[in-house]
């Protein structure tokens, strides 16, 4: 049985315009593969730890290897060129269960 994989991201950005770009080019690219929006920047509560992440992005895909060639796609690649300069991303690709 295939798992789903799952992209958790911490976002930080300097410029919103460029950003918005970069949404608009990376939402179109995990539509492309299949992929949903799970969290969005949406508010959070640290219940543990000191993480305190920017803005939290949970994507999910149908599998690691379309994760994989989401990632190495043109289309997020464009969308990563975007936000280069103006944005640092930490990210995770997971598998889930």
């Amino acid at each position: 049985m295939t798992k789903p994989a799952y992209l958790v991201v911490d976002a930080k950005s300097s410029d919103p315009e460029r950003m918005a770009e970069y949404r608009r080019l990376s939402t179109l690219a995990v539509e492309k593969f299949g992929g949903r929006f799970i969290v969005r920047g949406g508010a959070y509560e640290v219940l543990e730890g000191g993480w305190q992440p920017q803005r939290l992005v949970v994507v999910e895909l149908p599998d690691m290897a379309t994760a994989r060639a989401f990632y190495d796609s043109p289309e997020y690649v464009a969308a990563r060129e975007a936000r280069a300069g103006v944005s640092s991303f930490d990210m995770v690709l997971v598998e889930g269960y």
